[in-house]
């Protein structure tokens, strides 16, 4: 049976040469010399002037909150359409999670954002206060989704208004720039107090595991670096004046993503490619949208999503469920968008905020395949099968 993975990474032979030199030389854990060229590669391709590795999205995610001054008790505001992994370092800082409702683009809803704040909360000695529980709202993450962007227009506006911190969480979002409005030309992760990405092996580029947090701020990025390196005073006599934390990058990580980098624009360059031809493969099919991308941004491209109607007399989401089950069966891999964060056990005590279009969408869009090394071919199989199978369902 053919199979077809959802996303996986590229990487070429070419990569050996720099493990090799980690291996020979011995440096092969949080320090050596490709650490530092990373950095440096990611920050000038984000067009920001410094960068700091990390050993994941999430340790970024972390790190970058504490910087914030998000502290036990404050509330943050966060999506519930989102990968767990996102709201999971809020309560690393024993802050409270408040959940907002998704847009059509799958981000963050300002509107619903603006709203809470007018409405729920109030202004008091200059902080943002949560009138139902009394809490001081401290910050919200804003995530890009999927290769789309969230409107930093209205959300920057937004937090400067209350006085909250801004979060980008562009662990998806590697690539993407805003084309028109008040960021034209930003890449993601750089209009926020903090922006965040990953480099898993599923994303665009991918140093197996790794993160990078950037920022504009170059006291914030200097105090990342040094929460990341366990606080490290002074390294000879090891001493500490900070609780820190051991998330440095590998050098080993390192090595695989100064070449891969250097990939980056032939990968959004194949991403674009096969969404086209997705799309123009998948219009006219019963029941099935693929959805788009954005106007006013160059994506990434990173996942294809489909939206998938129901059947006439179905449950929501049984139709996207039974075409998700017949493709795995025949080899093509594909998976559901997230389970609502705030729907699930950890989070189910949080509060949510006008939860009313990410139910719906977590019932409806399925991911399909999506790597850089899929062909011409594999795409035209997947959407054969695709119109094939969603005829019977």
């Amino acid at each position: 049976m053919r199979e077809i993975p959802l996303s996986v990474p590229n990487l070429n032979i070419g990569i050996a040469q720099n493990l090799r030199e980690c291996v020979e030389t011995g440096w092969v854990s949080t320090g050596g010399r490709f650490i530092e060229e990373f950095e440096r590669k990611v920050a000038a391709y984000a067009g920001v002037p410094d960068a700091v590795g990390c050993q994941s999205g999430t340790a970024g995610l972390h790190t970058a909150l504490r910087i914030l001054g998000v502290e036990p008790g404050d509330e943050v505001l966060v999506p519930t359409l989102t990968f767990i992994a996102a709201v999971n370092p809020v309560r690393y800082q024993y802050a409270d999670p408040v959940f907002m409702d998704c847009g059509d683009d799958l981000c963050l809803d300002p509107g619903k954002l603006e709203q809470f704040c007018a409405e729920v909360c109030c202004v008091r000695d200059g902080a943002l206060v949560n009138g139902a529980t009394g809490k001081v709202v401290k910050a919200v993450v804003a995530v890009h989704v999927l290769g789309n962007l969230a409107d930093m227009d209205r959300i920057m506006g937004i937090a400067g208004r209350y006085n909250l911190k801004v979060l980008e969480d562009a662990t998806e979002a590697l690539g993407c720039f805003w084309e028109d409005g008040r960021y034209a030309g930003r890449h993601a992760g750089t209009v926020g107090d903090f922006g965040v990405f990953s480099f898993n092996a599923n994303k665009i580029i991918t140093t197996g595991g790794g993160g990078m947090v950037v920022s504009r701020d170059a006291e914030g990025l200097a105090r990342a670096r040094y929460l990341t390196t366990t606080a490290k005073d002074d390294g000879l006599f090891f001493a500490h004046d900070d609780i820190g934390y051991n998330y440095r990058m590998l050098n080993l990580q390192a090595a695989l993503g100064v070449s891969q980098i250097d990939e980056l624009p032939a990968f959004i360059e194949t991403k674009k490619r096969n969404f086209a031809l997705y799309r123009g493969l998948l219009e006219g099919a019963e029941g099935i949208r693929v959805m788009p991308f954005a106007e006013g941004i160059r994506s990434n491209h990173w996942f294809y999503s489909l939206l998938v109607d129901d059947a006439p007399g179905t449950e929501p989401g049984a139709r996207r469920d039974a075409l998700m089950r017949a493709l795995i069966g025949r080899g093509v891999q594909c998976r559901p968008v997230w389970k609502l964060v705030h729907t699930q056990k950890p989070y189910a005590a949080f509060s949510a905020y006008g939860i009313e279009k990410a139910p719906w969408y977590e019932k409806h869009v399925l991911n399909v395949p999506c790597s850089t090394n899929l062909s011409e071919e594999d795409v035209r199989y997947v959407c054969g099968l695709i119109r094939e199978l969603a005829s019977g369902i």
